[in-house]
């Protein structure tokens, strides 16, 4: 049977999948997205607005979509809901002042129904090591 659903998805193109990555400003977004795309950490400046960067992996893309986490625009995270699939929050480990600030938007997204379609949401604790 999973020969047979293989080949079927085969016929139909590969399989693709949004994925938001969201987290408050300095939390290591970009460079997490760009370690995924490039296998590789470069230097990052802040994020404006956002990054959309595609990574294939055996026949399925996934749409990558590094949201800013800046104050001012924290408020616009619910415009990048629609058909997202996946929900990445990365949230630096070693900034326990802001804490409190990012578990409040998560509470936010999570009772947001736009994402009641979301399939998974992951919390990344970044930034262990510091």
């Amino acid at each position: 049977m999973g020969f047979f659903m293989s080949k079927l998805q085969n016929l139909f193109g590969p399989e693709e999948h949004k994925v938001l990555i969201l987290g408050l400003n300095n939390a290591g977004k970009t460079t997490i997205l760009y370690k995924l795309c490039l296998d590789e950490v470069i230097n990052t400046t802040p994020t404006i607005n956002c990054n959309v960067e595609e990574i294939v992996l055996k026949n399925i893309r996934f749409i990558m979509w590094d949201v800013s986490g800046q104050e001012s625009l924290i408020s616009n995270w619910s415009t990048y809901y629609t058909d997202a699939e996946f929900v990445i929050i990365v949230v630096d480990s070693s900034d326990v002042e802001r804490l409190s600030t990012i578990t409040v938007e998560l509470h936010k997204l999570l009772s947001d129904k736009q994402l009641s379609k979301v399939a998974g949401v992951l919390i990344y604790a970044n930034k262990q090591d510091i």
